[in-house]
């Protein structure tokens, strides 16, 4: 079992991978924070000093590493869906969409300063509304399975994951 977390910035995906494989049991692996550690610096210095195209390139590779794993949850970045190559590396999993809302994305980043995208921006709601018009046909295309955002707890989109996913469990 290979589940892969979708989404924009800032909609759990992190969150929601870590409860998720401790609830059923499988390895979490984080996109951002494996390219962290290989790079050895930060997404937002890859971001000011390499250019978002060698991030996307450093992205693809620990992504394709994940590969290697198959009892895990994988969470990607928000971007991870712009590249042909990572939609088709999608499919080798079952892919959870995590649909969220601007003012949400909004909140949870109002004190980020490490979203690259984010932080040169005068007009985060719009450069947030952009993104989305540009990565939502995407998500929607690689999803098995899309988790509305309600005002739910992470907890309860894990278990609305766990539910979709037929898995038989205890609270």
């Amino acid at each position: 079992m290979r589940l892969i977390l979708i989404g924009p910035m800032a909609s759990g995906k992190s969150t929601v991978g870590r409860r998720l494989s401790k609830r059923l049991n499988l390895n979490f692996i984080d996109i951002d924070e494996e390219v962290e550690k290989s790079a050895g610096v930060s997404i937002s210095w890859i971001f000011d000093v390499e250019g978002e195209e060698k991030f996307r390139e450093r992205e693809t590779k620990e992504l394709v590493k994940s590969l290697n794993y198959d009892k895990c949850v994988i969470s990607t970045g928000g971007g991870t869906v712009l590249s042909e190559k990572n939609r088709d590396i999608l499919k080798k999993g079952t892919v959870i969409y995590l649909e969220t809302s601007i003012q949400t994305q909004l909140e949870r980043t109002i004190n980020d300063k490490n979203r690259p995208l984010l932080k040169e921006s005068n007009d985060r709601e719009q450069t947030l509304r952009e993104l989305k018009k540009i990565r939502d046909p995407l998500f929607n295309k690689c999803a098995d399975i899309t988790i509305k955002e309600a005002k739910n707890s992470h907890n309860e989109v894990v278990d609305e994951i766990v539910i979709k996913l037929g898995i038989k469990w205890k609270k």
